[in-house]
């Protein structure tokens, strides 16, 4: 049986592998264009997409579904990256048993927040028809990007109420619409 440390490196270098392939076969790296509002400069918004705070907003040049999936992507790293960090803590032979079982409750809820927000993006999707749905989940704050024009009142609350059943919780929800660039210019 292979050790846990073994199947890490064997995931990660998977994802490398399937990370360098996506950005070689992307079209151009210059589809990349984010808004500038004239207070930062074009370099220091990009580097704000790169976090977990990159909005929809922000961007304009970029194909829809490449958003999507590219806001998605960064969103998964970060995930990455902060699981690996608590799977070194669980790991360490130096870290105390409190500090290893924060570690898993840690790891625990990033899996259940990744879970709930796929469950909603499908369900959200599926029920109404939408071409593409984006769901973040920062705190107790849930950004809802749904990929159409316009949305009514009604959608927004129905959407509003699904994430809340899903969370099980009261928590403050985002709900955007981002419509495609040629059909904004209209």
């Amino acid at each position: 049986m292979l050790k846990k440390q073994t199947i890490w490196l064997l995931t990660m270098l998977s994802l490398m592998i399937v990370l360098s392939i996506y950005y070689v076969m992307s079209p151009n790296e210059d589809d990349l264009a984010y808004v500038n509002d004239g207070k930062k400069s074009s370099e220091e918004t990009s580097k704000a997409s790169e976090t977990d705070g990159a909005s929809v907003d922000d961007v304009t040049n970029l194909g829809q579904d490449e958003l999507f999936t590219t806001i998605r992507m960064n969103l998964e790293d970060k995930r990455s990256e902060e699981k690996s960090r608590l799977n070194d803590i669980v790991a360490s032979s130096e870290a105390s048993a409190e500090e290893k079982n924060k570690a898993l409750e840690q790891i625990n809820h990033l899996d259940d927040v990744a879970t709930k927000e796929a469950v909603l993006e499908e369900s959200i999707q599926s029920n109404n028809n939408y071409p593409d749905v984006l769901v973040r989940a920062d705190g107790d704050k849930v950004h809802v990007h749904v990929k159409v024009n316009e949305l009514s009142e009604k959608e927004v609350l129905d959407i509003m109420q699904e994430v809340r059943a899903e969370f099980e919780r009261d928590v403050t929800v985002d709900v955007n619409f981002q419509g495609s660039a040629a059909e904004k210019e209209e």
